[in-house]
């Protein structure tokens, strides 16, 4: 069950990382201190930049 609780938070910060690189934010507003979740958020930033990069969100 702990497993799946710690999925859930690193799935939720991606997808928090990703809406914030999706609206062009700068990676320094990530909000996470933990370095696995912070991971997990800069991950989701890095691929939102990237997929605007190839023109998939304007």
């Amino acid at each position: 069950m702990m497993k799946r609780q710690k999925r859930d938070r690193q799935n939720r910060a991606f997808s928090r990382g990703y809406q914030a690189g999706i609206a062009g934010r700068s990676k320094e507003i990530c909000p996470y201190q933990s370095t696995e979740i912070k991971s997990e958020w800069l991950g989701g930033w890095r691929e939102a930049i990237s997929d605007r990069q190839q023109g998939l969100f304007k």
